[in-house]
């Protein structure tokens, strides 16, 4: 048996085709990690969605902010935004089915020496607290009071993590942790204006993996959401998984076994899906 995390898809889902046919993905053994945002930008999301949900028994699936996102806009909490690519989704007879087992994936997913996130961990949280953290975002989501959850979703405040916290707050800045996050402070500040390989905010921040104190520095860890790293993160221990495909760079697979990669260019992530 094989595992094998994907970075975000996106909706490009010919480069995931392309990249399980070449590692000779093998249903009956192997396994396929997501570390999400599989939908939304590329021109597939629905198919993409289907192709997975098909598989779901090889699966293991974090959500992204962009999964998130379409779950709020299915839950009427938000309006699409103009560059989404949903709307197939939001109008497909399978819709509920689809967005429902969707809904019932964590941020946050840990097997043997794997912890997988879609952005990372902050600095001052063990494996262990992020669990816990991201146990209370999924009660939220699959509870009674979702569409509460998803209201007070959006927004950059709190921008760092206090025990006291509750409520809306509480739950939108594990969120933002969990999902958003690429620069912080080592105490965890967060730092969500700067999407580029190098902090552009003038905060006195650093990718939220190179705090040297960082409690989860011993754990390997998967993540995606930074495409603009191309995957370099300068340590053994952090695996960045997002290198761009529907941006027109490409879809990345990392073996967790051999820990070897194989990768699909996309060129246009839009036009090759």
């Amino acid at each position: 048996m094989s595992t094998y995390a994907v970075g975000d898809i996106q909706g490009c889902l010919q480069p995931l085709k392309r990249l399980l046919e070449r590692v000779r993905f093998n249903p009956d053994r192997d396994q396929l990690w997501s570390v999400g945002d599989i939908v939304n930008r590329g021109p597939k999301c629905l198919k993409t969605l289907r192709f997975l949900y098909d598989r779901r028994d090889n699966l293991k699936l974090v959500l992204g902010n962009h999964d998130l996102h379409l779950l709020a806009v299915a839950a009427g909490a938000r309006a699409p935004g103009k560059s989404d690519t949903l709307k197939e989704i939001l109008a497909a007879p399978d819709r509920d089915k689809l967005l429902d087992w969707l809904l019932r994936h964590p941020l946050v997913y840990r097997e043997g020496e794997y912890t997988m996130v879609h952005a990372g961990i902050p600095p001052m949280w063990s494996v262990a607290d992020a669990l816990a953290r991201s146990r209370e975002v999924e009660a939220a989501l699959q509870g009674p009071a979702s569409s509460a959850f998803f209201d007070n979703m959006y927004g950059n405040e709190p921008a760092i993590w206090s025990e006291d916290l509750g409520g809306g707050a509480r739950l939108r800045v594990i969120t933002n942790y969990f999902t958003r996050m690429r620069f912080c402070t080592p105490e965890g500040e967060l730092d969500l204006t700067s999407k580029g390989p190098e902090p552009s905010s003038g905060k006195a921040v650093a990718p939220w993996f190179s705090h040297p104190r960082r409690k989860a520095r011993n754990d390997r860890i998967l993540f995606g959401h930074w495409a603009s790293l191309e995957g370099k993160t300068n340590g053994d221990n952090v695996i960045g998984l997002d290198t761009g495909c529907v941006w027109g760079g490409s879809l990345s697979l990392y073996c967790l076994e051999t820990q070897q990669w194989t990768r699909c260019r996309c060129k246009d992530g839009r036009a090759a899906a």
